[in-house]
This record gives structure tokens, C-alpha cells and sequence, in this order.
């Protein structure tokens, strides 16, 4: 029998019977450019550095998660939920290292306009800050006398206020959290940074997850999680930015994957971690201000969240489920992002 044959036939086996397998047998592309960045319409082509390959920078997690970039000290913070830690990247060395644990189960990370590092914590159900000096302040925890659910995801806008969403994903089991009751709809919050007040912003998208502003801040998206399929919701942002209205669908994922975590550049298009659907997709997609899929960043296991950075916020890392990935692309992230 052909060794070779043999093992290759081994390798994909491993990965059908143990899916998890995928991600350690996963290798770069040896070509320019590579294919995992694939261009869906014209006008992604663009966006391709034809020089640039997708690199897997760090693995061994169970659930990365909420990836956030320290332009000043050249790192990457994301969390391992079910590890109930932060992780941290140094971009100079490569080297991989615990930031925090516990971590109460963290999840979406953000900074705030002072560069601080926001946090939504599952099983301490609140919106956290960690201060230069490394202590921590709580912003929120409840809601008109109630406990928060498990804020999933959180994005900070330019006049300082912070925005969250509040899905019950770490109070249903003891994986991401610990096994609690809701005492509140899944609501979007927005926390004034004058008041120190939330105001409950959207209470009827069920299970909202990922979310990010518009380049101009004039609207919101939100990943509705709870239905099926799982859509991209955008809302105007009203109010003298401190309401939304609407909420129409920009984007339906149908039997395409499910959308979590998401950032805009500046074009203003929408980069969306996606996964758990057709074979084939999981990674990252790519839709243009009107909804439309332009491309794909293919990834061996699904993207739940992503961020821009380096010193040009024009690299793209990847938070996949248990490694994190990156990828330069030929534009930046949009400020607060």
C-alpha cells in the first residue's frame, strides 16, 4: 500500500471523526495569493493584498472570543471562555500568555476612548473596565433593579458612551458561566458616560450577539442570534446619538452559517465572523454596505469574532474556536474598532 496514500487517507479520517483535529492539521497556503481569501464580487479584489496569507498566531483554547488590539503595547487580548481566561499576543515576540484568570468567564472586549479595556463578563453577568492601575470598575450589572443576563458583546462610541449586548448565553450551562435565571429580556444597553445611567436601546431583537457602528456612527448593526436563520439587523441611530430606530434586515444567513461577532472598515463594509453551516464556510464573510457578499476569508473552524489592528489597523485577526488567526488586508478598521 502507498504510505503516503495511507496517511493522507488517516489525516481525513481524523478530521471526520474528530472535528477538532481540523484545526491542528490545518497549514498556510505555500502560494500567492492565497486561496483562502476568496473574491465573491469584483469589488472585494480590492481587498486582497496579493502578498498576504492567512497565519494562524496562537491555538490550544477551547472558545476564543472578543479580540481587541493594543496599538501603544503592540498586543492582542481575546478571551477563552470555558478556560475562564484572557488571553494575550505579543505582536514583536509571538509569544502567547495568560493576561487574566478568572477572567469570569469573559467574552466581547473593547476599549473605551481612553484606551482603557472594557469587558463583558458572563458569570459575573456584568460590563467590566480595568483601569491603568489594573483595578476594576464595574459599569454595569443590572437593569431597573434586575441582574443582567451575560453581556456578550460590547463597542464604544465616540462620545464615550458604551453599548452591549445582553444575550443569556452564559446562564445556560456551566461551559460558558453557570446555570442561572433571566430576570431580563434580552435586551441592547447603552451606558452614558455622564449619568453613569444604561438605557435600554432595543428590547425586541432576541438574542442579540455581535454589534458595531457605522464608520459616521449613524447606524448600529446587531447580530440577532435568537432566530432562525440568524439575520444582521441595522438601526438608525437617533436621539443626538443616543437612541435607535428601525431595525430593518441587511442580512439573512439562511442555510449559510451563523453570524456572530462583526467590524466595519472604513468603506463601511461588514466583516463577520461566521461558521456552524454549510461545509466550507467557516471563517470570516465580507458584505458591502447594502447587504451584499463581496468575500470570504476561509478559516478551518468557525470565526466567532474578529478585530483590526497592527500599526495600520489593516490587519484582521481572527478569533476562530480554538486558535486565533490573522490576515494583512489593503484597508484599516474604522476608529473604535
Amino acid at each position: 500500500m502507498n504510505y503516503k496514500l495511507f496517511l493522507v487517507k488517516i489525516s481525513l479520517l481524523a478530521v471526520i471523526l474528530f472535528p477538532q483535529c481540523a484545526s491542528a492539521q490545518w497549514q498556510p497556503s505555500q502560494r500567492y495569493p492565497d486561496p483562502a481569501v476568496r473574491i465573491i464580487d469584483p469589488s472585494f479584489a480590492k481587498y486582497r493584498l496579493p502578498l498576504a496569507k492567512v497565519e494562524k498566531i496562537a491555538s490550544g483554547m477551547r472558545w476564543s472570543e472578543g479580540p481587541v488590539w493594543f496599538g501603544d503595547g503592540r498586543y492582542l487580548l481575546w478571551s477563552d471562555i470555558p478556560n475562564n481566561r484572557l488571553m494575550k499576543w505579543d505582536e514583536e515576540t509571538g509569544a502567547v500568555s495568560v493576561f487574566r484568570k478568572p477572567s469570569n468567564n469573559s467574552n466581547g472586549n473593547t476599549r473605551d476612548r481612553q484606551g482603557r479595556l472594557l469587558t463583558c463578563e458572563h458569570d459575573a453577568r456584568r460590563v467590566t473596565r480595568t483601569e491603568y492601575d489594573g483595578s476594576i470598575t464595574v459599569i454595569a450589572e443590572s437593569y431597573d433593579g434586575k441582574r443582567l443576563n451575560s453581556p456578550n458583546d460590547v463597542v464604544c462610541k465616540s462620545d464615550g458612551s458604551i453599548w452591549f449586548t445582553d444575550p443569556p448565553f452564559g446562564i445556560l450551562s456551566y461551559y460558558e458561566g453557570h446555570v442561572d435565571a433571566s430576570e431580563l429580556p434580552t435586551n441592547v444597553y447603552r451606558w452614558d458616560p455622564v449619568s453613569k445611567k444604561l438605557t435600554n436601546v432595543a428590547g425586541d431583537v432576541k438574542r442579540p450577539n455581535g454589534l458595531a457602528f457605522s464608520v459616521d456612527e449613524s447606524k448600529l448593526y446587531i447580530v440577532e442570534a435568537g432566530v432562525t436563520p440568524r439575520v444582521i439587523r441595522v438601526f438608525d441611530v437617533t436621539g443626538n446619538g443616543t437612541k435607535l430606530e428601525g431595525g430593518r434586515i441587511l442580512v439573512t444567513a439562511e442555510e449559510d452559517g451563523t453570524p456572530d461577532g462583526l467590524r466595519v472598515d472604513v468603506d463601511g463594509n461588514l466583516w463577520v465572523g461566521w461558521g456552524m453551516g454549510k461545509e466550507g464556510l467557516d471563517g470570516v464573510s465580507i458584505f458591502n454596505p447594502e447587504g451584499k457578499l463581496i468575500g470570504r476569508i476561509d478559516l478551518p473552524e468557525r470565526c466567532a469574532n474578529l478585530c483590526f489592528g497592527g500599526r495600520h489597523r489593516n490587519r484582521l485577526f481572527m478569533c476562530g474556536s480554538t486558535s486565533v488567526y490573522s490576515l494583512f488586508v489593503n484597508t484599516q478598521g474604522a476608529p473604535g474598532g
